[in-house]
């Protein structure tokens, strides 16, 4: 007997097709499992809401098998979002991971047929230590249901599974329903997009909510910079030196007049023949004036908008007195892992 399943059965005969029919059933089930969901919401959604936001402690999510994966995806959504959470899995409850629940906690338990034995068991102890308990079952008739003090329901929709068992419609409308908490927790309480980023403060995301440009600025000698009537040759030494295909230009009083950038020497280029005394003209004569700047407190991502909608690699950055303390390029926004 050959049990290698590694390659496809070439047996199949499929009608034409049949695989884009089968996954536009599937998303049509689960539509209308989530139109189903919109008409059980009413004040046992506001009441669940209420509890979350008077928990003291953490919410605590649990579930069994493929809810059990739903669970995990609310408790860390939760936890993004400026709620205290955590999954726990039911099976290892009973054996004695029950002890991270406390009175100050409330409790999310999610089966969709509400009869979850794993979940059962640990009803009794949750009950006698007063633990406010929130479920997730497709009806209000189960025994979870009946002992909840808040029984969200799910509704009566198949699952798009053609043999009904595999949790389909019901695991996305549980996860729908765990968003929809989370997010009316988030808007009550205020939660900002940098609320947001201190919890993520290793990703991308992170990144771009929290880097300023004045961490990742060039500051101090590392600015180019040249004093009017610096000649174009001079200029090119400074920007070549500093690295950043630019450099400021300010008068005596360290003020800035302008920016010349290698865009800028690409134009004088094309406009002139190159020669000795295009080298000795004065940097002024050939900057840009009136450049685009930015303050170092900004979040780097929004220089990066400011860049990339007026089209240029690099950025002087001034303080509140127009003084110059910095310059940017895209380079640096790449490194910086904002872009």
């Amino acid at each position: 007997m050959n049990l290698d399943n590694s390659k496809p059965n070439t047996s199949i005969q499929l009608q034409p097709n049949r695989l884009l029919t089968s996954a536009l059933a599937t998303i049509a089930t689960e539509q209308h499992a989530i139109e189903v969901l919109k008409g059980e919401l009413d004040h046992r959604f506001e009441d669940a809401c209420h509890l979350l936001l008077a928990c003291k402690g953490k919410v605590v999510v649990t579930g069994m098998g493929k809810s059990g994966h739903i669970a995990r995806k609310i408790a860390a959504t939760f936890a993004s979002t400026g709620t205290p959470a955590f999954f726990m899995h039911p099976g290892e409850a009973s054996h004695g991971d029950l002890g991270m629940l406390t009175k100050n906690d409330v409790l999310i338990a999610i089966s969709n047929s509400g009869e979850s034995s794993e979940i059962l068991t640990l009803l009794p102890v949750i009950k006698r230590h007063l633990i406010p308990l929130i479920t997730i079952t497709s009806g209000q008739n189960s025994t979870m249901a009946r002992f909840a003090d808040v029984a969200l329901t799910l509704g009566d929709s198949p699952e798009a599974c053609p043999l009904g068992l595999a949790p389909t419609s019901s695991t996305t409308t549980t996860l729908i329903l765990g968003d929809a908490l989370a997010v009316a927790l988030l808007d009550v309480r205020g939660f900002t997009a940098d609320d947001f980023a201190l919890s993520h403060p290793g990703g991308a995301l992170g990144r771009r909510l929290l880097t300023r440009v004045s961490d990742i600025m060039h500051d101090g000698d590392l600015i180019p910079i040249v004093k009017a009537g610096t000649s174009l040759a001079d200029s090119l030494l400074e920007m070549t030196q500093k690295g950043l295909g630019m450099t400021a230009i300010v008068d005596a009083e360290k003020r800035l007049l302008g920016l010349f950038t290698d865009g800028d020497l690409r134009r004088v280029l094309k406009q002139s023949v190159l020669s000795h005394d295009l080298l000795n003209q004065p940097i002024e004569i050939l900057m840009t004036k009136n450049p685009i700047t930015v303050t170092p407190q900004i979040l780097a991502a929004e220089a990066l908008a400011v860049m990339e909608k007026r089209k240029i690699n690099s950025i002087l950055v001034l303080d509140k007195e127009q003084q110059l303390v910095g310059a940017l390029n895209m380079h640096d926004l790449l490194q910086a892992g904002v872009m």
